[in-house]
């Protein structure tokens, strides 16, 4: 059995149980090193093989891990945050469906949430917003048209923006060509839940300026929107005159 597994946003203890357990017990894992904390190797037990996929092809990759299964191996390729969100795992999973070869998943804690957590914050906030846009920048690597920051920036939703850390400049200006007003809160979260978390707070036109004068260049979310203020709506499900399944509504 092959096993993608979550390794979760940085910190070791934010893997999940199964996810550990699956380490603890594998003969073969292949870590996403450039992103993953290397002490959760440490579950790993002494015969395990480890790769780092990071010097490694999509190829090279899968010819691991098909042949740890035929040799009858437990495999778990281990991907940072959620592998579902930037994991690039349809494209292993498809090379071992050819091969007949079955994979389960196991899902982690993405850094979208360990983000969350590091600015104390909640995304989905009454009256501010109830949806949040999870997306990139456009560079080596593109995206389509119709996913452009300034087409998401237009529904002024929560945004938690991935890789983009190194054009923040042109963030900035797809944000605020979108619709968003300059001063509207922005927040860097750099390495978020790792001991040398860095969290900056900021708004959308000095993105770049605050990255710079915290030296981040790299490994950090941007989060953009009114969740980030101190406005919002009592919720709804606690407020004692509203009724619902559980509770009958009191007039104040």
């Amino acid at each position: 059995m092959v096993n993608f597994v979550g390794a979760g946003p940085g910190a070791v203890d934010l893997i999940t149980v199964r996810g550990k357990e699956l380490l603890e017990n594998a003969d073969i894992i292949i870590y996403a090193g450039s992103l993953v904390n290397p002490v959760l190797l440490d579950y790993a037990k002494e015969s395990c093989e480890i790769y780092n996929s990071a010097t490694m092809t999509l190829e090279e990759v899968t010819d691991v891990m098909i042949e740890g299964e035929r040799e009858g191996k437990a495999v778990v390729r281990l991907h940072t945050g959620d592998p579902a969100i930037y994991g690039a795992i349809r494209e292993q999973m498809d090379i071992l469906d050819t091969e007949n070869i079955e994979y389960e998943v196991c899902p982690g804690v993405s850094s979208l949430f360990g983000t969350a957590a590091a600015l104390k914050a909640e995304y989905t906030l009454p009256d501010v917003s109830q949806s949040v846009i999870v997306t990139r920048m456009a560079g080596r690597t593109p995206v389509p048209d119709r996913e452009s920051i300034a087409s998401f920036a237009a529904h002024h939703a929560t945004m938690v923006i991935f890789l983009s850390t190194g054009m923040l400049e042109k963030l900035s200006e797809e944000l605020i060509k979108g619709g968003y007003e300059p001063e509207t809160p922005a927040a860097i979260v750099y390495k978020a839940t790792w001991d040398d978390e860095k969290v900056v707070r900021t708004t959308v036109k000095d993105l770049a300026e605050s990255a710079a004068k915290n030296n981040i260049t790299k490994t950090a979310l941007i989060t953009v929107g009114g969740f980030l203020s101190s406005a919002y709506d009592r919720s709804k499900l606690y407020d004692p005159t509203f009724t619902h399944e559980f509770r009958q509504g009191k007039e104040i």
